[in-house]
């Protein structure tokens, strides 16, 4: 399977970038083989837009999955309209994170039995935030909108 990382160098044994539009590189894996190319990603410094652009380049790869440490909302459309699969909350070693990627782990919700949720980052904490096809984020207690407010309000000022 081929997957695109947020890189923080060109190599394999570098770090995750945590930013997925505007990273330093994208390395595209081979997931069997782990062999790799490294692709600086020239959106890092736009103006404007760096995610959308960011996955364009990488689904003109194509790249069957992304692993990064966050995707902002256009790029996840943009990615999700690609059917291109999500993994965020990364961070730590790419090559580490290749091996423990297990496809269609985006699909599932991201509890403590998610395959994607167990996939440690550098600290060894696990690794919430993943990104459905259908674009919706399971990020946990209270950390989505309408967490609190007056009878359950989305917090928006609206009843």
């Amino acid at each position: 399977m081929k997957i695109a990382v947020s890189a923080s160098s060109p190599a394999l044994d570098g770090d995750i970038d945590p930013r997925f539009g505007r990273c330093s590189y994208f390395l595209i894996v081979d997931t069997d083989t782990l062999a790799f190319e490294a692709s600086e990603n020239p959106h890092q410094a736009a103006s404007g837009g760096a995610g959308i652009q960011a996955a364009q380049l990488v689904a003109s790869k194509g790249v069957q999955a992304v692993l990064t440490g966050s995707c902002g909302p256009n790029a996840s459309q943009t990615l999700n309209a690609a059917r291109i699969e999500i993994v965020t909350g990364l961070s730590g070693s790419i090559r580490d994170a290749v091996r423990g990627f297990r496809p269609g782990a985006a699909a599932e919700p991201s509890g403590s039995d998610s395959p994607s949720a167990s996939m440690p980052g550098r600290d060894g904490a696990r690794n919430p935030g993943v990104v459905g096809p259908g674009g919706g984020r399971d990020l946990g207690p209270g950390k989505g909108r309408g967490r609190g407010g007056r009878g359950g309000s989305s917090g928006f000022g609206r009843r």
